[in-house]
């Protein structure tokens, strides 16, 4: 049974971090694709962060410098690490597998507030 289990969100203030983390089972974890997804209440999924087999990295520019993706295929694991949080970044953020087919984990709620 594949699962993608996410943890580490909570309620941070601004300039603040946070780690999330996702937990792979159920598929060969280093064969994919592996990404970030976030979703604010009435606005679409969006792009975070992605990180490929071989460790090569890509970020949405609205977190290019303050979010960092990695990867740790013996642990089956994906880390997002976020800094310098600000308010827009509240949202839901989704792990996903992208491969045939896709998988996706039930998200962590991230709220950053004063």
């Amino acid at each position: 049974q594949v699962q993608l289990v996410e943890s580490g969100g909570g309620l941070v203030q601004p300039g603040g971090s946070l780690r999330l983390s996702c937990a792979a089972s159920g598929f060969t974890f280093s064969t994919y694709k592996m990404g970030w997804y976030r979703q604010a209440p009435g606005l679409e999924r969006e792009f975070v962060a992605g990180i490929w087999q071989d460790g090569t990295t890509y970020y949405a520019p609205s977190v290019k410098g303050r979010f960092t993706i990695s990867r740790d295929n013996p642990k089956n694991t994906v880390l997002l690490q976020m800094n310098d949080l600000k308010s827009e970044d509240t949202a839901v953020y989704y792990c996903t597998a992208v491969g045939n087919p896709d998988y996706w984990g039930r998200g962590t709620q991230v709220t950053v507030s004063s």
